[in-house]
């Protein structure tokens, strides 16, 4: 292991410098901007932990596992990898040798290659990244069911108070409710639906209602009196003619335990993977190209709330998105960062380099093409104007939606 002095000062350097960063952004933004951005940086280095355990397990020499790309700030070398961190923290990799049949390595080492591993191995390891996602994303949505809960229609409550003109308070106000509570009956009728709660409210104004309240895990008892809306004014106009009890409806999240929120987790999961096929499936289309162009050279097509809406996010807007959803508690963040592992994951298992799913692509076919005792070798130097193309179309997705979510950012 490396332990010269140099190594050591870099990487107090590098601890304080991670503290300065942290302290001025939770000084600038508060706490949730340095969350999300480490949560980001920890999405992509367990992509490449993935990488690394398998090829590790497989027998295939690591020589590189680091943080970022570009200079490096610090790096160690234990066994036979060097681990470390580069300037520019927009991913990370890992570095395996023999990722091409044209790179010279030397013949004692050949064995521990990529090239030289069996076809099972190749596939595990070039997938492992994105089973990492799928796996990550898993995990942080069964923590959703069971610490937070999922949004469910049969969990309905106090979202907000309607103002009405004339009155300090509302009806619900004076009866003590709190933006939070869920109403769990009614004159010990159960609520399951906001219809069911509206149609109860309405239906019995200038009555008595006994509301049985769970409020943070307690159970309470109310009691209030739905006021006609002929006799209040909201925004300077009447209500119909029914009850109100002046507050605005929420579905509350249903959390689940441990055991019972595994199969919950893996249909959220499952629904999650439709939604990034359609998006993967909307981004590349040429007709979405095309908007992009118009909206980065037109500016009113880029505040054009349609194109807002189905324009794809930067990792600004990503980073904007998840840092807004902290006000609206840790359930949507949690949905929002699986939400990005799934995309990224099945992003990254798209069939062409140098994705990983190029690797995968070409592993499937040397394997179809080779014959008992004689191993097909791909010449990837064919696909290089292909691998270009390729590239080029994600630095387009990647210029055109950076400049539009920081000149044109999508109000959330």
């Amino acid at each position: 292991m490396d332990q010269n002095p140099g190594t050591r000062r870099s990487l107090i350097a590098l601890l304080v410098g991670t503290v300065a960063v942290v302290a001025l952004l939770t000084w600038l933004d508060g706490w949730a901007l340095p969350l999300v951005i480490f949560s980001i940086i920890f999405i992509v280095m367990a992509h490449e932990f993935g990488h690394f355990i398998t090829a590790k397990r497989a027998g295939m020499k690591v020589t590189d596992f680091f943080v970022g790309f570009g200079p490096v700030i610090w790096s160690t070398t234990i066994g036979e990898t060097r681990y470390g961190v580069r300037a520019i923290l927009a991913g990370g990799y890992v570095k395996v040798p023999g990722m091409t049949w044209s790179e010279t390595i030397p013949e004692d080492e050949e064995a521990r290659t990529y090239r030289s591993a069996s076809y099972p191995r190749k596939v595990l390891f070039a997938s492992a990244g994105s089973l990492m996602h799928l796996i990550m994303a898993l995990l942080l949505v069964w923590a959703a069911i069971v610490f937070v809960g999922l949004p469910s229609t049969s969990h309905v409550g106090v979202g907000d108070f309607t103002k009405w003109q004339g009155h300090q308070e509302n009806a619900a106000q004076r009866a003590g409710l709190k933006v939070g509570d869920e109403i769990v009956s009614i004159n010990g009728v159960a609520i399951t639906s906001d219809n069911q709660l509206i149609k109860a409210i309405s239906h019995d104004a200038g009555k008595d209602l006994t509301l049985l309240i769970d409020r943070a895990g307690r159970d309470l008892t109310l009691h209030a009196t739905p006021v006609n809306g002929t006799t209040v004014k909201v925004d300077g106009k009447p209500l119909a003619n029914h009850g109100y009890l002046g507050v605005g409806i929420e579905n509350f999240g249903a959390r689940g335990t441990w055991y019972g929120a595994i199969p919950g987790s893996f249909t959220e999961v499952a629904s999650l993977i439709g939604l990034g096929a359609h998006a993967i499936v909307h981004v590349f289309s040429p007709g979405e190209f095309a908007s992009l162009a118009h909206q980065v050279t037109t500016p009113a097509a880029a505040v054009n709330p349609h194109n807002q809406l189905t324009r794809p996010d930067s990792i600004v807007g990503v980073v904007r998105l998840a840092v807004q959803s902290t006000q609206n508690g840790a359930g949507e963040l949690l949905g929002i960062l699986a939400a990005v592992n799934i995309f990224i994951g099945m992003l990254n298992m798209l069939p062409m380099l140098p994705l990983d799913g190029g690797y995968v692509a070409i592993a499937t076919y040397e394997r179809l093409r080779s014959r008992r005792g004689v191993r097909y070798q791909a010449d990837v130097n064919k696909l290089v104007p292909l691998v270009y193309a390729f590239m080029a179309v994600l630095l387009f997705l990647f210029a055109t939606t950076l400049f539009l979510d920081i000149a044109h950012p999508i109000p959330f």
